[in-house]
């Protein structure tokens, strides 16, 4: 089931299977959920659809949802290390593999993971930046990038 939503970085699409989050997508929508139904009152998506608004508002720093984003280990490692990265901070590619224990040299790999998480804001991959300071790569873009920073660093978009 799915349900589609406004927020201050466009539209979202909401995903959940078997009553577990599974995705948030940015326009264009894809893949395509030709056998899924379109059904924002599911539980998990009104939950879903609370908690980001209360989060766009500055009212909530962490969710508290049912999970179950789709990936290799690796990635399901990477994606449960972003979200022990706290409101309001950001980390690095390499410092996210430092602690994960990876060898130097990993943040590419790190990287590639960050950039297929499915359950984007919710697993803050927005967090993570260039060791620079820059930020890097955000699939919903740089500019959306920015704003989920700001609101984060004071409170307001």
């Amino acid at each position: 089931m799915w349900a589609v939503i406004e927020s201050p970085i466009g539209d979202l699409r909401l995903v959940e299977d078997h009553d577990h989050l599974i995705a948030i997508q940015w326009r264009p929508f894809l893949p395509e959920l030709p056998e899924a139904e379109e059904r924002p009152e599911h539980h998990v998506l009104a939950a879903c659809a609370s908690q980001l608004s209360e989060y766009f508002a500055g009212d909530r720093q962490e969710f508290d949802l049912p999970l179950a984003p789709v990936g290799t280990e690796f990635q399901q490692r990477v994606w449960a290390e972003l979200a022990k990265i706290e409101f309001g901070t950001t980390s690095s590619y390499g410092e996210v593999a430092r602690r994960l224990g990876m060898p130097i040299g990993s943040a590419r790999a790190v990287g590639l993971a960050n950039g297929r998480n499915p359950i984007p804001v919710v697993v803050p991959c927005h967090r993570v930046i260039g060791a620079n300071g820059k930020l890097t790569g955000f699939a919903g873009g740089l500019e959306n990038k920015k704003l989920l920073l700001d609101l984060e660093s004071s409170g307001l978009f």
